[in-house]
């Protein structure tokens, strides 16, 4: 009877990525957590989802954003290849945004996130509250 095991045989998961000793990679994945995390970016790429949007269209759709803070946000988003920014030869000039693939597969896991906190505010602020009383 052969008792060795073939590749075909052995059903593993694969080994999970570690960071590295210097956490290099911890730092890279902070850093695109906290651009796809913060309140704005996540309220831009929400409203971009059904296609893309003009500036003013974003700033009317997203309340209390400054036209300051979206510039950053979609200057932001941009360089990190989830938004397109294209500007049409119009007088005035038109400029549109839209996300990128990239910025498409971002989406689905915003809009789970968002939904979760949506559904679940009421125990958060309860807790808060819970936790603030204590003090």
């Amino acid at each position: 009877m052969d008792t060795s095991l073939k590749p075909s045989d052995s059903h593993l998961p694969a080994e999970p990525v570690r960071p590295g000793p210097d956490h290099a990679d911890c730092r890279g994945v902070a850093s695109v957590l906290s651009r796809v995390g913060d309140k704005w970016s996540v309220l831009v790429i929400m409203m971009m989802g059904d296609g893309p949007k003009r500036f003013n269209e974003l700033k009317r759709m997203i309340n209390g954003i400054s036209q300051r803070m979206l510039t950053l946000t979609l200057r932001g988003l941009e360089r990190d290849g989830l938004v397109t920014r294209t500007i049409f030869p119009t007088i005035p000039p038109r400029v549109d945004y839209e996300l990128t693939d990239l910025g498409r597969g971002l989406t689905q896991p915003v809009m789970a996130l968002g939904e979760w906190a949506f559904a679940h505010l009421a125990q958060i602020e309860a807790a808060r509250t819970k936790f603030d009383q204590r003090k």
